[in-house]
């Protein structure tokens, strides 16, 4: 991989048919093409594609050096490619024995590096060290809710707070007279407010509202069970309250039990209250909050110490993806990924319907064919289950996507593979399990941000890479989540909420070499806890949990 020429244009593969816009190009304009010249047809605007050579109907797309889409009409040479113009199409796949053959990155200048994190007693490192507040059912979220204001507002967590002051300043106003139309808006920085806090080395609290335990199916209880065990069990998460009606589906027993089927040396100190047992509900808020404050207190006796970069589990996600996604920030934490397989640490790919496309590579990459038979097995399902309800992958594209470029479901897909860099397939996991092998896994999640971001953090992840184009505010309770433009100019718009900016290999100032590493170097210091992400310091806590229905 190299610097991308300060080009108003690419081919990224040499097989591809298109060319993508890096710039706004107009109609007319002539591109000069292998030794010949391309006279554009349409008006071209930057993330956007157009076509080499003049494509009749059913003709097919390539892009990424793989099958995108065919021809709905014909286009001719210079033409945009459209919804009108173009549909989804992808390759079949299946496993084929290759002997895929791997080279790693150098990681000389990381391979005697460590992190700052939190060392548990089961042997796992987090990179941050919570509290967390579990209910076995819905109706346990209003206490939970009351209890978060509490303990947020007294500890110093609230972030909101800035809010409040606001809101409060705008009220002195209009009672004073005053025009609100032009009321000064003053920024006040969340870190600030974050010094306050009571507890130094306790990085939060965290409270899992859900709308699940009771109704629904037993089938739905179960599995949220195991998500919930599985969050009991992160490294990132010290201790744990659990708060119960009493008579839901899924009872505090089976949570214990789920707990310790997935990790039998769990003993972290665990909480119960339940509410059809207690004297009040004021006497349950009271001794939840009480017993938490003592338990607070004690983890907060937990200190960072040394730990190495195998023993980081990172996350690799993308969403409000754009054009540019595929070509810079996709790839750059590719590149991470595999500067920390190749140091023996963990990286978690996810998002089976953005997979779409990608799945022969992938399937190569498998270390064994028992890997990629349950890979293709749960892609398969997936995928059928998406068309019996009148849907299918080939709709996983938002307006968003395609307004910037992503036409088809195998563009966005091939694209977003590209965060698993080149390293070997060494497992495949079904929502919920766990990472337990160094090397890149697969977990089965929805593309939907929040689901599959929620199924990373239950399957390890202590770091979340979550790449956007359009911007997204999305994080999670337990893991930091480190958001990555792809561009300057979202960077730059939206910079209360993007940590780092690739689009200086658009503008062929960066290799994507240099910027992996960049990103690793990032990550080393959100572990330490050196760096805060922006969705840490707006406690953009993201649960949703998968029934595993339907979900693009």
């Amino acid at each position: 991989m190299s610097i991308l020429t300060n080009k108003s244009f690419l081919q990224i593969h040499p097989d591809d048919n298109v060319l993508v816009a890096l710039q706004d190009l107009p109609k007319g304009q002539v591109i000069p093409w292998n030794q010949t010249e391309i006279t554009l047809q349409d008006d071209i605007h930057a993330k956007h594609k157009f076509f080499i050579n003049d494509l009749n109907i059913g003709e097919e797309v390539i892009m990424y050096g793989v099958l995108v889409g065919k021809a709905t009409a014909f286009i001719p040479q210079g033409g945009l490619m459209t919804t009108d113009n173009v549909h989804h199409a992808s390759q079949d796949y299946a496993y084929r024995n290759v002997n895929y053959q791997w080279k790693a990155p150098d990681v000389s200048a990381f391979k005697n590096r460590t992190f700052q994190g939190y060392h548990r007693a089961d042997g796992k490192v987090g990179t941050a060290n919570y509290w967390l507040f579990v209910p076995t059912v819905f109706c346990e979220n209003r206490n939970l809710d009351v209890i978060k204001e509490s303990l947020h507002n007294t500890l110093g967590y609230n972030v909101t707070n800035k809010y409040k002051q606001f809101t409060a300043e705008l009220l002195e106003a209009f009672k004073a007279g005053e025009s609100i139309s032009s009321f000064k808006i003053d920024t006040i920085g969340t870190a600030d407010l974050n010094k306050h806090r009571v507890f130094k080395h306790v990085d939060g609290i965290k409270f899992l509202n859900h709308q699940g335990g009771c109704g629904g199916t037993r089938q739905d209880s179960d599995l949220l069970s195991k998500l919930l065990a599985a969050y009991a069990d992160h490294p990132n998460v010290a201790g744990i309250t659990v708060l119960s009606l009493g008579c839901q589906h899924l009872q505090t027993q089976n949570l214990l039990d789920d707990i310790k089927s997935r990790n039998p040396s769990f003993g972290k100190k665990v909480l119960i209250f339940e509410q059809q047992q207690s004297q009040s509900e004021e006497q349950l808020i009271k001794e939840a909050i009480l017993q938490t404050f003592v338990g607070l207190e004690e983890i907060n006796k937990i200190e960072r110490k040394p730990a190495p970069l195998s023993a980081l589990c990172v996350g690799v996600k993308c969403g409000g993806s754009d054009g540019f996604s595929g070509i810079s920030a996709n790839p750059a934490v590719g590149y991470a990924s595999d500067l920390l397989v190749a140091l023996g640490a963990k990286v978690l790919l996810a998002e089976f319907p953005e997979l779409c496309g990608a799945e022969q590579n992938i399937i190569d990459r498998c270390q064994d064919q028992a890997t990629a038979e349950k890979f293709i097995t749960l892609m398969q399902d997936y995928d059928a289950q998406a068309h019996a309800v009148g849907s299918g992958f080939h709709m996983n594209p938002s307006p968003g996507n395609i307004k910037d470029g992503l036409i088809t479901d195998a563009i966005k897909s091939t694209g977003a593979a590209k965060k698993a860099g080149t390293s070997p397939v060494v497992d495949v996991l079904d929502y919920t399990e766990p990472a337990t092998k160094p090397g890149l896994s697969l977990v089965c999640t929805p593309g939907n941000d929040v689901e599959a971001t929620t199924g990373k953090a239950a399957s390890g992840a202590t770091l979340i890479l979550f790449t956007t184009g359009l911007g997204t505010p999305t994080g999670n309770p337990v893991c930091p989540v480190i958001k990555i433009a792809t561009n300057t100019a979202l960077a730059t718009r939206m910079g209360d909420i993007i940590d780092i900016d690739t689009g200086g290999i658009i503008r062929g100032e960066k290799t994507i070499e240099e910027m992996g590493a960049e990103i690793l170097e990032y990550c080393i210091k959100a572990a330490s806890g050196e760096i805060i992400p922006k969705a840490v310091l707006l406690n953009q806590d993201d649960f949703i949990p998968w029934k595993r229905g339907v979900s693009l």
